[in-house]
């Protein structure tokens, strides 16, 4: 996973990084961290600001975009609701194998649903459920696209969490410095972040941690008519 390069300040805050109380996270950061395996999970920054945002909000329901191995369902979990679910979409066969196990090792069957296949076809079909949190890790060009049903989905008084929105950074230099077969993605994710920092229904704002991760809270309804957060 790509990340934005903050040399000796990026190593100093990763220094700080706890580990994960879950033996199968552990075991996940064990095997990146030798080098066994490369697989895409959130930075260990990352990871520290979910554990102090979430136990603030404490949410019940959560969707998340982009499962990878499981990584941050599980991470998540441990913040919900009593009796709190996740749902997360991923549709690549190898990772989807991955979560699957991962998520039996940690036994969060029954608060973890893992639906296999592309978003752009699941979130339609989501039509009686609404989310506290919804968390977007996937395809970064995709996101702009996936933005109108994760407002649909989303509470009044939810959070969308995106991750990866700088893209190494690029995103804040011209296209003209942008290799040409990243210009798309460096459009679509200029349009994305232009799109929840100026919506009517959200407040938004951008923090440059891991590789830039966006909070836009959705406006709506007032304290009385939180059911979770």
């Amino acid at each position: 996973m790509s990340e934005i390069s903050y040399s000796y300040i990026v190593e100093y805050i990763r220094a700080l990084h706890t580990p994960p109380t879950s033996p199968v996270l552990q075991e996940i950061e064990r095997l990146i961290a030798q080098g066994e395996e490369q697989w895409p999970i959130i930075k260990p920054e990352v990871a520290d600001f979910f554990k102090v945002l979430l136990s603030l909000l404490q949410p019940a329901e959560i969707l998340e975009l982009g499962t990878a191995v499981g990584y941050s369902s599980i991470l998540m979990s441990e913040f919900l609701k009593e009796n709190g679910h996740i749902t997360t979409i991923e549709r690549f066969d190898y990772m989807y194998d991955l979560a699957v196990k991962n998520i039996e090792k940690a036994q969060l069957n029954e608060t973890i649903k893992l639906l296999k296949g592309d978003a752009v076809n699941i979130l339609p079909t989501l039509q009686t459920e609404t989310y506290d949190i919804i968390f977007m890790d996937c395809a970064k060009g995709q996101y702009i696209n996936f933005l109108p049903e994760c407002i649909r989905l989303l509470k009044p008084n939810g959070l969308l969490i995106t991750d990866n929105v700088l893209h190494k950074g690029t995103v804040a230099r011209s296209r003209y410095l942008i290799e040409r077969r990243q210009r798309t993605t460096h459009a679509r994710l200029r349009e994305y972040l232009w799109s929840i920092t100026h919506s009517p229904e959200l407040h938004s704002s951008v923090l440059p941690i891991g590789d830039g991760v966006a909070l836009s809270y959705k406006i709506g309804g007032t304290q009385h008519d939180q059911t979770s957060i």
